[in-house]
């Protein structure tokens, strides 16, 4: 017990350290797609090589520990000693000038929203998942019975690792009640904190995982070993938002007592070995150990809860951003941004102020230097020199987990100082970073990292998309976090005689403001990109009558403008504020006030973090808050020409060109082909996946070569008429006859000589709803697919042969349908070197290849 005093003792003295080795070590090892390959490999030459340098380097911690006084304290003062000098030092208080949460029991969703869309696919997902299966190592390392299967992936039965989604289960499904208690949600998380219990209790001892304790002797003793205190972060975690959220004091038990046994562990190795090896060992990851500790203690208020809260800071790491040294470079991201969290937490515990200027220079170090144009950070998991980030342009770039967590930080940042700039960052990395790395409405299907690399997918990376029950990544954990309290940042409370309201985020939502005594509801329309505004409305319902006076703080982003920004209150308008300020209102709000407010959304280039010049024409493009992605296999060069402004060279589409949208597509056998713009080349494919490059590529625009009319609503309004085709993911670019084969290919139409003309025509086949293209500049003359082909079959242009072949009629002859894919209401045709690009939201993608940076030159 001496050495917790002596640890207490050395953070108050001596501030902190910085090693010679601050990370984990080797460096790849770090890596969790590095360590699940290592560990399911059967290569041991591989293994003892990687881990014959585990851990080699010591720290500086040693030479603190020589300044310390040597008397030996009895037991019963530990706690008295420590605690006095922490009051000499810091006065244990909270700052306390914070900006409330805002309870997710209290803020509901608007099903319009695609933040419900996305938290309901998410509810599926949660409910799918078997309560056996996930508690199956559980009740394995008890000793219980263990009816069901265990799960693959990382929670597989060999995985060390296993349990560490257990807990991201118990934060998500509490944080899920919380925002649409579902009944059936409950039942399914209190069966999960019941079956554990149920393990705690046989094992007897307090500890409580799905791996052996045997897996931190290896820890203690610095042998190879997957990161245990981690998954211990997340049990933790869940059954703290078990109590908080869902009232299960079983929970709160439960967790009191597993820190009691790794108390007493932490205590055994200061005493048998010394500070420096328990800090040592801290070059493994820990995850998030000293934030849940320190919210912990600030429900129980048990000293050693601190203590223990103080002993997985990480001293070396954190002393870097006390000095505010932008040193972060080669250090694992997510390890360490929980650390910081943590770091913050014990800012608002203690009120120390050095540990709210290290959150402020972690946050700004990040955003200055290390940060994507989606908020995101790190490349292959790691963060990379500080300002040179366009050569880290790769598939393994943001790491989801890493977004989850950048904002935490963002948040406690915005609570403590109101900084528009806080609010800013968690607008984008939700928006761009979050919202698309679920699959569309796939419930459990989500990824790993957001590529970042020109021609990048989603689903073509190293991970690609996770599977429902065999995949499990630390991203899964953090994701079906993301996905259950999306409504947690919208509203900030600011306590006081008449109550505040802070606005951040604008999503379409309710909240009971309990102080406010008033309801609010909260309608965005849909933002599209021919209508640049953002237009939002708030009404407001007064509990029990009336309402008591209070000040609403709307949040004026830093991308808008007041070139045509408005607000009004019952149709009185109010005077706006420059944009990165809020429109302060106070009121008695009534029923049936409405206050509506338009802010301007406008294009913008925003340059990669890379201060070398010849980078320096790398840039994104955003649409207010959304990163808008180029549909692209690789190609990047965007040309702006002659123009004077963005808007004249990035034009948005209009929302009738979906109605213009149509595929073509043909039965063979069993199976049904579409036509299909292949590399330029025009095939017929087997039809494809929704939400896939191919779904895109099958997908043409209807233009009517007339120029009396352009619109299309169906096929009969193009039967008899001359039309063109355009691909849907080359924009300004024609389907057209080339060569003297026939053969058929996709070519720019400033090139056109009218060989891209095609008079649609009854099909020949003689059916009902189908169509033939024949050429207009070759009577006679139509795009034929042959007959019997296999996919991949080049299409031409073939001539009738006569009226009898049966053959050329049918494979002249298609369906002609809706396009398969359609414009996001947020698209845009960007003029490019030798093609135009169609952009859209990333989040909005799925499958298809995209670039997120272009090379911008004029």
């Amino acid at each position: 017990m001496k050495g917790l005093v002596v640890l207490v003792v050395l953070s108050m003295l001596c501030g902190f350290g910085t090693s010679k080795e601050c990370t984990n070590t080797p460096t790849q090892l770090s890596s969790h797609t590095f360590r699940y390959a290592l560990l399911s490999s059967e290569n041991e030459t591989w293994k003892e090589e990687m881990f014959a340098h585990y851990h080699l380097t010591p720290t500086d911690d040693s030479a603190w520990a020589n300044l310390l006084p040597r008397k030996i304290l009895r037991e019963e003062d530990e706690y008295s000693w420590a605690m006095m000098y922490r009051n000499l030092k810091s006065p244990l208080k909270s700052s306390g000038n914070f900006l409330k949460e805002v309870s997710l029991h209290n803020v509901r969703l608007d099903p319009s929203s695609i933040h419900w869309q996305a938290q309901q696919t998410n509810l599926e997902y949660l409910l799918m998942l078997d309560v056996d299966s996930l508690v199956w190592s559980f009740r394995k390392t008890a000793g219980l019975s263990t009816p069901g299967t265990a799960y693959g992936g990382w929670e597989a039965p060999n995985s060390e690792l296993r349990g560490h989604f257990v807990g991201h289960y118990l934060s998500a499904s509490a944080q899920m009640w919380a925002s649409t208690r579902n009944d059936t949600i409950e039942k399914k998380m209190s069966a999960v904190v019941s079956a554990l219990s149920a393990c705690q209790v046989k094992m007897g001892s307090g500890y409580l995982s799905a791996f052996p304790s045997e897996l931190f002797d290896r820890f203690e003793a610095i042998k190879p070993v997957w990161a245990p205190y981690y998954t211990i972060h997340k049990i933790l975690a869940g059954l703290l938002d078990q109590y908080t959220l869902a009232d299960n004091a079983q929970a709160l038990k439960m967790a009191k007592w597993m820190v009691d046994y790794f108390y007493n562990r932490v205590r055994n190795v200061i005493i048998n070995y010394s500070v420096e090896r328990h800090y040592l060992s801290l070059n493994e990851e820990t995850g998030g150990m000293n934030d849940v500790l320190y919210k912990l203690f600030s429900i129980t208020g048990d000293p050693k809860h601190l203590v223990l809260a103080h002993l997985f800071d990480k001293p070396c790491f954190l002393g870097l951003l006390a000095v505010q040294a932008d040193d972060i470079s080669g250090f694992h991201a997510n390890t360490h941004i929980p650390i910081v969290i943590g770091a913050q937490m014990r800012y608002e515990i203690t009120g120390d102020p050095l540990y709210k200027d290290i959150g402020t220079s972690f946050m700004d170090i990040v955003n200055s230097s290390h940060s994507y144009a989606t908020g995101g950070t790190s490349v292959g998991e790691f963060w990379s020199d500080p300002k040179r980030l366009a050569t880290t342009l790769h598939t393994e770039n943001e790491e989801s987990c890493t977004t989850y967590n950048m904002l935490k930080v963002s948040r406690h940042l915005f609570r403590w100082t109101k900084e528009m700039a806080y609010a800013d960052y968690y607008e984008r990395a939700l928006t761009n970073g979050v919202l698309g790395i679920q699959r569309g409405t796939e419930p459990g299907v989500m990824i790993y990292m957001l590529p970042q690399h020109p021609g990048s997918s989603k689903g073509k990376s190293y991970h690609g998309w996770g599977t429902l029950y065999d995949s499990f990544w630390c991203c899964y954990g953090t994701g079906i976090e993301s996905f259950s309290k999306l409504g947690d940042s919208i509203y900030f409370e600011e306590e006081g005689e008449a109550p505040g309201l802070y606005i951040i985020q604008y999503i379409s939502s309710s909240l009971d403001w309990k102080s406010g005594q008033i309801v609010i509801n909260q309608k965005v329309d849909p933002v599209v990109s021919s209508d640049p505004y953002l237009r939002v409305t708030l009404t407001f319902s007064p509990n029990e009558g009336s309402s008591q006076a209070s000040t609403l703080n709307l949040r004026i982003p830093s991308w808008t403008h007041l070139d045509g920004a408005t607000a009004t209150i019952n149709s009185q308008s109010l005077a706006m504020p420059a944009p990165g300020s809020f429109l302060s209102v106070n009121r008695k709000w009534s029923s049936g006030d409405k206050l509506s407010l338009q802010l301007p959304i406008s294009l913008r280039t925003e340059a990669i973090q890379d201060d070398r010049h010849q980078y320096a024409s790398i840039q994104a493009i955003l649409y207010g808050p959304y990163l808008l992605a180029g549909h692209t296999s690789g190609d990047w060069n965007l040309k702006t020409g002659s123009a004077e402004s963005l808007s004249d060279s990035i034009t948005p589409i209009p929302a009738s060109y979906n109605e213009q949208l149509i595929s073509f597509s043909q039965d063979s056998g069993n199976s049904t082909f579409v036509l299909t713009n292949s590399n330029q080349s025009i095939t017929m494919e087997e039809h494809p996946k929704s939400g896939t490059d191919a779904f895109l590529q099958a997908t043409f625009r209807i233009v009517l070569n007339e120029s009396s009319s352009s619109e299309v609503f169906g096929i009969k309004d193009v039967i008899g008429k001359s039309v063109m085709l355009e691909p849907f993911d080359l924009p300004g670019m024609l389907l057209a006859q080339q060569g003297t084969d026939g053969s058929l290919a996709v070519t720019n139409s400033a090139d056109d000589d009218g060989s891209s003309i095609f008079r649609v025509v009854s099909g020949l086949d003689g059916k009902d709803g189908t169509v033939s293209l024949e050429s207009g500049s070759q009577a006679g003359c139509y795009i034929y697919s042959g007959v019997n082909y296999k996919p991949g079959q080049s299409m031409k242009l073939s001539c009738e042969s006569g009226s009898s072949d049966t053959g050329f009629n049918q494979g002249a002859s298609f369906v002609m349908n809706k396009g398969l894919s359609e414009y996001h209401p947020i698209s845009f045709v960007a003029k490019g070197d030798n093609r135009n690009f169609l952009l859209a939201p990333l989040h909005s993608l799925r499958d298809e290849f995209y670039t997120v940076y272009f090379n911008i030159q004029a």
